[in-house]
């Protein structure tokens, strides 16, 4: 077993997007004096939920890549389940700022939440079958 040093890479990739939608997250809420809430701000509502969709879904998904890196998965699909993932998570918040129905929304917040959550069943069933195949 090894340290999973390419899932850290992209992890670390990661949190600094996460720091950027936290921040603004922080600006729309001082613009809009909304110590709580979205105080009735679009805008702000698509600012708070980019954020947290974000928060709901990589911790998981980087979780069970760490751990297939840890069991010996090979490094190329490490690397594409990662890269899959900073692709979903760069998506998803530019269609959170689109007007449903365009191109923009399609690809970003459609596109975004589809490819997370084909590495979600991916990475759970291979796990899944790494361990049946292992026993």
């Amino acid at each position: 077993m090894h340290l999973p040093s390419i899932t850290a890479i992209y992890l670390a990739l990661l949190a600094l997007l996460y720091t950027v939608l936290a921040v603004q997250v922080g600006r729309l809420r001082q613009r809009d004096r909304a110590a709580f809430g979205d105080n009735g701000s679009q805008q702000l509502r698509s600012a708070i939920r980019a954020h947290a969709n974000f928060i709901e879904y990589v911790p998981i998904i980087t979780l069970m890549v760490a751990m297939l890196e840890m069991s010996g998965l090979a490094p190329i699909w490490v690397h594409l389940l990662m890269g899959a993932l900073l692709v979903s998570r760069l998506l998803h918040p530019l269609g959170m700022y689109a007007a449903p129905n365009t191109l923009q929304f399609r690809i970003g917040r459609v596109g975004g939440i589809t490819i997370t959550l084909v590495l979600l069943l991916a990475c759970a069933l291979t796990i899944l079958l790494r361990a049946l195949l292992a026993g």
